[in-house]
Order: structure tokens, then C-alpha cells, then sequence
């Protein structure tokens, strides 16, 4: 076996681990890290990233702003769902620092909504960190300190992200990371996050594009020739990944996947390429 299905074994024996432990009952971080990795004691911040790593992505999870782990019942998106229907939210997150753990805060949210087939709108509004924000990140960005001295605190429009966020999926590459974010400013702003199924680009796109050698989305950005006009601004950003979205879900439609339930299980590798619905799934679904 390559190195790759050793990998992919070993992560899909993880996953099947947590299913069976969260399925008894839910089970907050910390203790979830304890029963899958067998890590005893571990710090917080390694315990929350490997176990946010392994699940964060895996629509099949839900965890709440308390960090409680627990088997998703998807009340957003019940039975099949066709992708032509379904509505996603785009999110792309600007932030003081890499680490949520470690107190980095949002300084530009953006989500960019699609709906059939096309690209409805878009939220995207820089944010009062109340924090520094380091000079690093202002190269990365080109966000200085003094063009959020205005801007809104995240508290002040937690009603507005949860209004964007409510009934779609959460689109993001590398989602656990902006989820993880946008789920603890939430929190701190006394709300939850919406609940609904999680979508990466990332992973999505290690099916639609297995030759591809980097996925990241400069890489993607690049073979879907698709120009970024601010890299590293959450509007940019997310607008490219929205475009790369919907040329995913071109080719994903050209396979035969036509129904939500179908990419969730394609993109995790519980199921190859499926054929074109039969006729009396069409009236059925219909």
C-alpha cells in the first residue's frame, strides 16, 4: 500500500473511532482527544487541533461553542437535496494570528453566497479585532491597525454573520480553520453558530482533481485561471473560492453527483463516483 493509503487508512480508523465514541454520548474536546488518540494528557491547543484536524471538516460532526462534540443530525439539509439547490456560504476569514486557542481574533469576515449555479451576493466587512494586530499580518494583508479603528466590533454584527450563515452550508478552504473562528467570535459574542453540514474546497478538490500536486488557492486559483485581485482579503479570497466552488460543482454534476447526500459521501471516501439518478428518482425527487 503507498504511503497515501496508509495515510488514508490510518485517518479513516480515527474517524470510525470518534463515530463510535461520540455515537454513545457527546463528549467535549479534551476527552475526545483521550478516547481516539489515546493522548492522556495532553495540552489543550494539541487536543483541540488534532482533534479539529481529524473532524472538523467531516460534515457527520457537530460541536458546539462549549467545544462538545456530538453526531450531526443535519437539520439544515434533510433527505436528498439536490446540488442545484442547495445554498452555501462562502466564508473567508482575516485574523490577528493562526491560533483561535491562542486568543487571535477576526480583523475581515466575508461570505459570498451561491445558489444555483451562480453567485447571489456577498457580506464582507472588516472587523475591530479590539486586539493588536501584528505586523506580520498587516504584510500578509495590507490591513493596518488604524483601517479598523471604525471598523464594527464582531459583537456588533453577529447577528448580520449568523442571518448569513443560517440555512447554507459553510464553504471554506481549509474550513475547519475559518469555522473555528467564526464559531468562537460567536460565542464570544453571546450566540452560537448556525448548525448545518461543512464543506472544504481542500478536500473537495483532492476528488474532483486527484493529478493536481498542490490544492492550495493559489493552486487552484491558477488551474481554474481564475484572478485574485487581493490575495489574503477575505472578499477576495472568498469570491475565488466561490468560483472554484461552482467549476468543482460543474465537474462533480458531469459525474453523476447531483444530490448533497452523494458529494458528502464522495468527498469522504464512503462511496466511488455514482451514476446518473434513474428515472424514478427524477419523479420522486421531483
Amino acid at each position: 500500500m503507498s504511503a497515501d493509503g496508509l495515510r488514508f487508512a490510518a485517518q479513516t480508523t480515527l474517524v470510525q473511532r470518534a463515530l463510535e465514541t461520540v455515537r454513545r454520548e457527546p463528549m467535549d474536546t479534551p476527552d475526545l482527544a483521550r478516547e481516539v488518540f489515546g493522548l492522556m494528557q495532553a495540552p489543550p491547543g494539541l487536543a483541540s487541533r488534532l482533534v479539529f484536524d481529524l473532524l472538523g471538516e467531516d460534515s457527520r460532526f457537530s460541536v458546539d461553542a462549549q467545544g462538545v462534540w456530538s453526531l450531526d443530525e443535519r437539520p439544515v439539509l434533510e433527505g436528498r437535496t439536490r446540488l442545484s439547490e442547495t445554498k452555501f456560504a462562502v466564508v473567508d476569514v482575516e485574523t490577528t494570528g493562526s491560533s483561535v486557542t491562542k486568543g487571535a481574533r477576526i480583523v475581515e469576515f466575508s461570505a459570498v453566497f451561491v445558489e444555483g449555479g451562480d453567485i447571489r451576493g456577498e457580506y464582507t466587512t472588516l472587523v475591530n479585532p479590539e486586539a493588536w494586530i501584528p505586523g506580520w499580518i498587516t504584510r500578509l494583508t495590507g490591513i493596518e491597525p488604524q483601517m479598523v479603528d471604525d471598523a464594527p466590533r464582531f459583537r456588533d454584527i453577529s447577528t448580520r454573520v449568523r442571518e448569513a450563515l443560517e440555512g447554507r452550508v459553510f464553504v471554506a478552504h481549509n474550513v475547519g480553520f475559518d469555522w473555528r473562528f467564526v464559531a468562537e467570535e460567536l460565542r464570544m459574542a453571546n450566540s452560537i453558530m448556525p448548525e448545518g453540514p461543512k464543506l472544504c474546497t481542500v478536500r473537495m478538490a483532492r476528488r474532483v482533481l486527484p493529478g493536481l500536486r498542490r490544492r492550495g488557492l493559489d493552486s487552484l486559483s491558477r488551474y481554474y485561471d481564475v484572478d485574485i485581485v487581493n490575495r489574503h482579503r477575505a472578499g477576495d479570497d472568498a469570491r475565488a473560492t466561490a468560483v472554484i466552488l461552482l467549476r468543482m460543482l460543474e465537474a462533480v454534476d458531469r459525474q453523476g453527483i447531483v444530490y448533497w447526500d452523494q458529494l458528502e459521501d464522495w468527498i469522504a471516501g464512503r462511496a466511488a463516483v455514482l451514476p446518473l439518478p434513474s428515472a424514478s428518482e427524477e419523479g420522486l425527487s421531483a
